[in-house]
């Protein structure tokens, strides 16, 4: 029974979903003044979900009907997942369980791989345009992604589990701290903005190009689930940062002041940044990221 209320009402679905769909109307609504417009109340996102909910699911001619359907819960699935094991091993760094850093890099693949899945399925030619930037996408930016988490590792005496990493940095000062986990904590920020498909790498749905790019075919309920797990993903991908790089206090006003600072910083490099292309994406990520994540790595190694 606690596990069911852990999944489905807090700090999983009910609570990250929540939190996501209020930041992304945090985001629309500061993106609104820089453009000197009024901007959507707060309850905007809430009442475009309810309506793609209520409109007809079309499924294309010729597309893997289970495929097609099935693709966006495997999304949402991994990440309310994600938000329920960071929200567990935050309240109670003891109830963490070994190599969940390992499974929360798993699934934060997911949605990437529903995406794609989702895309390839439609047999549209757009969406498959989107499904195959969405691959490349996700092979430049995973390889940093690791390498900055590798970074804390080390400086965690090798752990791959999420309670120690929070005690090391409780007892000792946060990651963010010291150099490796400065440098990492950059390297993971434009990964991050990547895995959240946020300007400047919206390629795989880059409207003035492609429309909706690995979503074009999407409607109804399963178009309502993507970007339901958008939103669950603007709340676990911060805060899993948070807990690697910055976890010195662990206070519920604390962490409330830390989600709100790496937002500001999401929506900062959204609305300063043009889009880019796919391989410009390929090279920034394989070359100074890389190269900022590996710099961390071997400094942690020499216990920097």
């Amino acid at each position: 029974m606690k596990l069911l209320f852990n999944y489905l009402l807090f700090p999983g679905f009910l609570f990250s979903a929540c939190v996501g769909l209020i930041a992304g109307w945090v985001d629309r609504k500061v993106t609104a003044r820089i453009q000197w417009r009024k901007g959507p109340p707060w309850y905007q996102n809430f009442v475009d979900l309810m309506k793609l909910l209520g409109k007809e699911t079309i499924i294309p001619q010729g597309a893997s009907r289970m495929t097609f359907l099935l693709a966006p819960f495997l999304g949402l699935l991994s990440a309310v997942l994600v938000a329920t094991i960071l929200g567990v091993s935050l309240r109670m760094p003891l109830e963490s369980f070994a190599g969940d850093v390992i499974v929360i890099l798993y699934l934060l693949t997911m949605p990437a791989v529903s995406m794609i899945l989702g895309g390839s399925s439609s047999r549209n030619p757009l969406a498959s345009v989107g499904a195959s930037r969405e691959m490349k996408l996700v092979l430049g930016y995973e390889l940093p992604f690791i390498l900055s988490i590798l970074a804390v590792i080390i400086r965690s005496g090798g752990s791959i589990q999420l309670g120690p990493i929070l005690n090391q940095q409780i007892n000792f000062g946060s990651n963010l701290a010291s150099w490796p986990g400065a440098l990492a904590f950059i390297a993971a920020i434009f990964c991050m903005q990547a895995k959240l498909g946020f300007v400047p790498f919206d390629v795989a749905e880059a409207e003035q190009e492609i429309m909706a790019g690995a979503v074009i075919e999407y409607s109804g309920l399963p178009l309502a689930v993507f970007r339901l797990t958008k939103a669950v993903l603007l709340y676990t991908i911060p805060l899993f940062l948070i807990a690697l790089f910055w976890a010195g206090n662990l206070s519920w006003l604390a962490l409330t002041g830390k989600y709100i600072a790496v937002l500001v910083i999401i929506i900062l490099i959204k609305n300063t940044n043009p889009r880019l292309r796919i391989d410009q994406a390929m090279r920034f990520f394989w070359g100074p990221v890389t190269a900022l994540a590996g710099i961390s790595v071997i400094l942690a190694l020499f216990g920097l």
